[in-house]
């Protein structure tokens, strides 16, 4: 199946059939912080809808609010204005439901644990998974591609695998949500490929809902069945693309003339931002 058009329009951030779908809404929601220089408006006016099950890739320069988003939703950052709705109820429900999973750009792994048990740390920690609904470790670390290395430590790995431990760290306690910001940044490019393609067949095994923030234009436009494109100071909702690429996606999709016109068109409009 190809992109039906090469002609991008904006789609409004808040169209939805059904709020029993929606596993984020944001309504008007703005974020302003206090420093010596005055006020700095982090966001402003956000509307945004992800469905449930969804995968949202978030792009747009720095200081356009990406990460600050995400942390709104997870309840760590509080609205200075407007109201956000996480799987139909406060964020701050979503949270000590641990239906949150969160991964950054650093795997952040304890160094004196062995693979297997920095996968189960949460469970430890969190006096395991609420509902009895933790997933078995083992078969996480099947699905990211770490079979047999259950007992290595983080120095023994790549870049790549200790990322890999770190999403499946992240999907120990079954969470609904998974936001990722700016993951494979520091990784080099072909292992960002091959983890793209990755994180793709675990989404899709999964059901998990991601909310993915890149840098990456090309990344964003291959990992995302929406593109939310954002501008900066004040950040602020720029345009938001849907993503009608096949699947499964393969790093050689990006060298098809619809894959190409959807990056030209994130990338005119960045422009802009």
């Amino acid at each position: 199946m190809a992109l039906a058009a090469f002609d991008y329009e904006t789609r409004e951030p808040t169209a939805m059939e059904g709020h029993s779908e929606a596993a984020v809404e944001l309504t008007q929601v703005s974020v302003r912080f206090t420093t010596e220089r005055g006020t700095i408006t982090a966001l402003d006016g956000i509307d945004l809808t992800v469905r449930k099950g969804g995968f949202l890739t978030l792009l747009g320069p720095s200081g356009c609010g990406k990460s600050t988003l995400l942390r709104v939703v997870a309840d760590i950052t509080k609205p200075t204005s407007g109201s956000a709705r996480v799987l139909g109820g406060a964020p701050s429900a979503a949270r000590s439901r641990r239906d949150i999973g969160f991964v950054f750009q650093d795997a952040a792994l304890l160094p004196w644990r062995t693979v297997l048990e920095n996968v189960t740390l949460p469970l430890e920690v969190g006096g395991g998974a609420p509902g009895g609904r933790a997933r078995n470790p083992h078969e996480l670390l099947e699905l990211v591609g770490l079979a047999g290395w259950e007992k290595a430590f983080p120095h023994e790995l790549s870049g790549g695998m200790r990322q890999r431990v770190s999403i499946a760290r992240a999907l120990i306690s079954s969470p609904k949500l998974l936001f990722m910001d700016e993951p494979f940044g520091a990784l080099d490019e072909i292992t960002r490929d091959r983890l793209n393609e990755e994180l793709l067949a675990v989404w899709e095994r999964t059901g998990t809902t991601i909310l993915f923030v890149t840098h990456s234009i090309y990344e964003a436009a291959f990992l995302g069945q929406e593109v939310l494109l954002l501008a900066a100071r004040p950040g602020r909702v720029k345009e938001l693309v849907p993503v009608n690429l096949p699947s499964p996606r393969k790093i050689a999709m990006r060298e098809t003339p619809e894959f190409v016109s959807l990056v030209s068109h994130l990338r005119r409009v960045l422009e802009t931002c």
